[in-house]
């Protein structure tokens, strides 16, 4: 019996960044916050959780540790350039929240861009510039050699 679970980078991506904590906790790096204390302040995680969290993500080449305190050795979390390729998939969910879950008060924050204006995401075509809709991507099957 062959198995028809699509392979996929959606599932590599999740594999790795998709719990709760450590999605919280990239966005507390993209905003800039480093410090352990504050990631888990304004995150709400659990220390333990966390710790487990930035030490996969440390191991994976996402975040680095920067050491700023000798005595007591005291270290901050920096994203890597692997690390802060994940702000669209943060701006997007964002976005989506903003969107369909604020409820009556709004979102809580409004972002905006170095332009002024409020940043909004939209996916594009690398090369030809278009704004992506829904419906307009398909698959492309990889040759399995290639996957």
């Amino acid at each position: 019996m062959t198995s028809d679970v699509r392979e996929c980078s959606v599932a590599r991506t999740l594999e790795l960044v998709g719990t709760k904590w450590t999605l919280l906790a990239v966005r507390e790096m993209l905003i800039g916050c480093h410090r352990f204390d504050e990631i888990a302040r304004h995150t709400g995680a659990p220390r333990d959780i966390l710790t487990d969290r930035l030490r996969r993500l440390e191991a994976e080449g996402v975040v680095r540790r920067v050491q700023y305190e000798k005595r007591p050795p005291r270290f901050e979390y920096h994203l890597t350039e692997i690390g802060r390729s994940l702000t669209p998939i943060i701006a997007t969910m964002r976005e989506f929240g903003d969107r369909h879950l604020a409820g009556e008060s709004g979102p809580p924050v409004r972002f905006e861009h170095s332009c002024g204006s409020e940043y909004q995401p939209v996916l594009a075509c690398r090369a030809c510039g278009d704004i992506v809709r829904h419906g307009e991507v398909s698959i492309a099957e990889m040759p399995s050699a290639t996957r």
